[in-house]
């Protein structure tokens, strides 16, 4: 059974159609890519899997449970996380609390217990400082435990986003052109982490992304999206090379 089912998923903005008839079905492990030209609905998409919109018709199914209606809060506790394409971090927290603030999902102590400092607050913050360094550890950010995340540089702010959304569990993680304002050098260490993730994680990603390059290197299957709605799909080589894709696409 696939993780994510999406079946004739749509939404308007006055009278916009900005995606129509969207239907995607990403397998369990799946390193999955939706491409298309700027304005063609991609990251409306990624809103309407996390719910900051909620669509006007269509069924959004992960791993077996509908998922339409649910509040953003609920659909990351069922499994999904995501990055942005302008980082979106906490600039005046540091590098691990910034981690430790995905954590609170699933780590968590009541109101009463953090103002009097009780026994399970500092049990429960010294269970997240553990769970955070071991996941800064994995993305070799765990030297800049202590420093401020505005001071980190580019890349590894990215590297950071992707550690905070790692720290929620998820069984699918969406990333929203992770690549953007990259270096050649950042971008290839970039690809390397997305697969480290993968392997390591046992987890499923789908990403949106304009670098053609990290696109073919790492994607196993495309969604192409245009004017709202899938114009291919399939396995990435065939999808890059085909014809109506190069030209809506690749403008060639």
């Amino acid at each position: 059974m696939a993780l994510l089912e999406v079946e004739n998923l749509g939404i308007s903005f006055g009278g916009l159609r900005a995606v129509n008839e969207f239907h995607l079905h990403i397998e369990k492990g799946s390193l999955y890519g939706l491409i298309g030209p700027n304005g063609a609905g991609k990251t409306t998409i990624f809103n309407l899997l996390t719910g900051v919109y909620r669509p006007n018709e269509g069924i959004i199914v992960l791993d077996g449970e509908n998922i339409v209606g649910k509040k953003t809060i609920e659909i990351n506790k069922a499994g999904i996380a995501r990055t942005f394409q302008n980082i979106r971090l906490f600039k005046d927290l540091s590098v691990l609390d910034n981690v430790k603030a995905g954590l609170h999902n699933h780590h968590s102590y009541s109101t009463m217990e953090g103002i009097l400092r009780l026994p399970r607050y500092y049990k429960v913050e010294r269970e997240m400082d553990e769970r955070a360094m071991e996941l800064l550890k994995v993305f070799d950010l765990d030297k800049e435990a202590e420093t401020l995340a505005s001071n980190l540089p580019y890349g590894k702010q990215r590297k950071l986003e992707i550690t905070r959304a790692m720290a929620t569990d998820p069984k699918l993680l969406l990333l929203d052109e992770p690549a953007a304002g990259m270096n050649p050098n950042e971008t290839k260490e970039l690809m390397e982490t997305i697969r480290f993730v993968r392997d390591t994680f046992h987890l499923t990603i789908l990403l949106i992304e304009h670098d053609m390059k990290l696109v073919s290197g790492i994607c196993e299957e495309l969604t192409v999206l245009n004017f709202g709605q899938v114009l291919a799909e399939g396995k990435t080589s065939e999808v890059l090379n085909n014809p109506e894709v190069i030209k809506a696409y690749l403008g060639e």
